[in-house]
């Protein structure tokens, strides 16, 4: 096998595939190729041709997607082309909550019948340890015909980029990465670096850098789940919960965690992947399938803050108009799955109560497809009884209190006028001047 293949793309003797080009796999391919030929690959023509016509469904930039040179493809064939292939397919959970690997399958099924020779398949998804090799081996050489270690090698490079976020970027983000091998690792260690401008970070077996991604997650849950605790007991106490984590972060060892709903496709989904782990080695991790269970717990606890105010305010929860701001998984980001906003909207319809949804980040037909809910325009919105600002989008927090007044029924008095501000958006100080029926998490 050659030991050169970051040479040959330097070159141009070679190129470089990402599968699966989502809000992973496009940045990375976006990134590589502004110093190799890359082959974007993806099973959706759908998607496809926006990239090809330049629209930008992942939120990496309309602009970075025209000035790329990356050759957006859906066949399959194309990858013959490569000898260094990045799979950055999605890995959810199923409706029991068990690791769904079909895509990752599927990813590597393509991968082996379209496999060069002497080629390199880097794996991004996250996974628990051992199913790259335990996995996605068996189904590429099943596939290709050819024996890993032999005719090809694999790797594994846990992807980090954290998507809405300009600073966090797959190049200013260190990363892992590791191989089969000393040698492939330190050739996968070359082909990122041409990109990664934060540098590598090499951990010596594949197992260890799956469980790299699988515990960060993880830890992040865990954390945000105390401090969901931390607020329920705050205000159980008629303490503000934001102003006291603001003050614990003035201690140099303070952890800038908040609670909130956890969803998307990392935090919301990993700790399963870890949870599924340790059941098959037979470990408890008592902490974390807590923590996983108070934060699922989090949009039926808003939900019913929601209700509670509004009979608080002696009104008719059937004649109440709701409104909910935002259902993508984090602020200014168009990603919508595992929505736990949808959630807490699935839960106050038990209550008789049909909330009207906006998010101009969300794409319309795709929240009509995944949740059952029609999205409505910021600006058609109706005059509300109740506001929960469930997603910190730069819109909503750029709003005035005297704005946020105007949204309201105009023969309300103020303190009818119901807020939740699940994100602390908006001061304390103006919110206690304003008269409003506010509720912070």
């Amino acid at each position: 096998m050659s030991q050169h293949i970051v040479q040959a793309l330097i070159s141009g003797n070679t190129k470089l595939a990402v599968i699966g080009l989502g809000y992973v796999g496009l940045p990375a391919a976006i990134e590589f190729s502004k110093y190799i030929h890359v082959i974007g690959f993806d099973i959706d023509q759908k998607r496809i041709r926006a990239y090809q016509n330049g629209l930008d469904p992942a939120d990496s930039g309309v602009e970075e997607i025209q000035n790329s040179s990356i050759e957006f493809t859906s066949d399959p064939g194309r990858l013959r082309e490569a000898q260094f292939v990045i799979v950055a397919v999605p890995t959810p959970t199923a409706q029991d909550r068990t690791p769904d690997f079909s895509a990752l399958m599927e990813a590597s099924r393509i991968v082996g019948e379209n496999l060069a020779h002497d080629a390199i398949v880097v794996f991004e998804s996250t996974v628990y340890p051992g199913v790259t090799e335990e996995l996605c081996v068996p189904v590429i050489e099943q596939a290709s015909g050819l024996k890993c270690g032999q005719h090809w090698k694999i790797g594994y490079s846990p992807e980090r980029i954290n998507p809405g976020d300009p600073v966090h970027t797959f190049s200013t983000v260190r990363k892992i990465v590791s191989g089969m091998d000393k040698e492939t690792t330190e050739e996968i260690q070359k082909v990122y670096e041409l990109a990664v401008k934060a540098g590598t970070y090499p951990v010596s077996t594949i197992r260890t850098a799956e469980a790299v991604k699988v515990m960060e997650n993880s830890q992040r849950d865990v954390n945000i789940a105390f401090m969901n605790e931390c607020s329920k007991l705050c205000d159980k106490s008629d303490i503000d919960t934001y102003e006291v984590f603001e003050a614990m972060k003035t201690k140099w060892n303070g952890l800038p965690f908040q609670p909130g709903l956890v969803g998307g496709h990392c935090v919301g989904e990993d700790s399963y992947y870890l949870l599924e782990y340790a059941k098959k080695v037979g470990c408890s991790m008592s902490v974390l399938s807590h923590g996983r269970n108070t934060n699922e717990a989090m949009a039926d606890y808003i939900a019913c803050k929601a209700v509670e105010k509004m009979m608080g305010a002696k009104k008719d929860l059937k004649d109440c108009t709701v409104l909910v701001w935002g259902i993508t998984f984090k602020e200014n980001c168009s990603d919508i799955r595992n929505s736990k906003a949808a959630d807490l909207i699935a839960k106050l319809r038990t209550y008789q109560i049909n909330p009207i949804v906006t998010d101009e980040w969300a794409d319309l037909e795709s929240v009509r497809e995944m949740y059952g809910i029609e999205l409505v325009p910021f600006e058609k919105l109706p005059p509300a009884d109740c506001i929960i600002v469930v997603v910190g989008h730069q819109r909503y927090q750029s709003l005035s209190i005297e704005q946020l007044l105007k949204m309201y029924k105009t023969d309300l008095p103020d303190n009818k006028k119901i807020l939740l501000d699940i994100k602390s958006l908006y001061s304390l100080e103006e919110l206690n001047a304003s008269g409003l029926c506010f509720w912070r998490l």
